[in-house]
């Protein structure tokens, strides 16, 4: 993992994670480096979980600007740096890791981009919403964190296993109303919800014919939300779009935690657009124009 210079650009900025070959962020940060006109390159870094304190040392040694982590690394990596902030701290992961005054600094954007994305597409009322949280894991934490210090009024965390809804219910309940419930006893709260938010991996190519809860228990004027974005409108998404439903898609969500990692290392606002469109024609293939 050696400081590198790619075509007159520098290496910067990168990602670290088991696996990471499959990751959409080097194409993404990239693209927004060359519109941006900065010299920079991002690459992905495989590292395994023995290799993690040395790899993380090696990085605090070279002169970056800051770098992302993804799984399986968000939780371990927090003890190899010198602060986290609040978000970071109470989602209990990092995923972007910033350089601050000689410092290295563990936040997490997973969370803050999910909200830019739903205000971005639909703009709720927030302090008027119910929600069902499909899933109790690291994804879980992060969207419950972010709606609950939003003004969600109540959220509701439906999971296949009660212990792990009601622990992250539990953390919740600090900043708003709560409730446990597992996901095949959860019609009537989602039935009842103004958003559903599916973060479990259900519906993830190539398992495209799947879905957490049944479509009968969508109905319409809700917002459906799923964290997959592979691909792009999943089974849950379809079937919610069929209800009448307003669906938001996974894509903003990984474009604008991508983005608000960009804008803390830079200080300057990220090309979202162009993001989006980068990791859309990947995803399906095709080319960006080029203006």
């Amino acid at each position: 993992m050696q400081k590198q210079k790619k075509a007159g650009r520098i290496v910067a900025m990168g990602l670290i994670g088991d696996p990471v070959a499959h990751s959409k962020s080097p194409e993404m940060m990239n693209a927004a480096f060359e519109q941006l006109g900065l010299p920079y390159v991002y690459q992905a870094f495989r590292v395994a979980p023995a290799e993690l304190e040395e790899a993380v040392n090696r990085l605090k040694a070279q002169d970056l600007i800051g770098f992302n982590v993804t799984i399986p690394h968000k939780v371990a990596i927090m003890d190899l740096l010198d602060d986290l902030d609040q978000t970071a701290a109470e989602i209990g992961a990092v995923n972007t890791v910033v350089r601050r005054e000689g410092k290295w600094i563990g936040t997490n954007t997973d969370g803050p981009g999910y909200l830019r994305s739903l205000i971005e597409e639909w703009n709720p009322a927030f302090s008027e919403l119910s929600a069902v949280i499909l899933g109790a894991g690291g994804a879980a934490r992060a969207v419950g964190y972010i709606l609950a210090t939003a003004g969600v009024p109540k959220i509701t965390v439906a999971n296949r296993t009660l212990d792990k809804a009601e622990a992250l219910a539990a953390h919740l309940s600090q900043w708003t109303k709560t409730e446990a419930v597992l996901l095949a006893d959860s019609r009537a709260e989602v039935e009842k919800a103004q958003l559903v938010v599916n973060t479990t991996s259900v519906g993830m190519h190539p398992h495209t014919e799947e879905s957490p809860v049944p479509c009968d228990w969508l109905r319409q004027g809700q917002i459906v939300s799923d964290l997959v974005y592979h691909p792009k409108e999943t089974l849950l998404l379809r079937q919610a779009k069929e209800k009448g439903a307003r669906i938001h898609t996974g894509l903003g969500m990984l474009v604008h935690q991508a983005a608000l990692a960009l804008e803390m290392w830079l200080q300057k606002k990220a090309p979202v657009s162009l993001m989006k469109e980068v990791l859309e024609a990947s995803l399906t293939g095709t080319k960006v124009k080029k203006e």
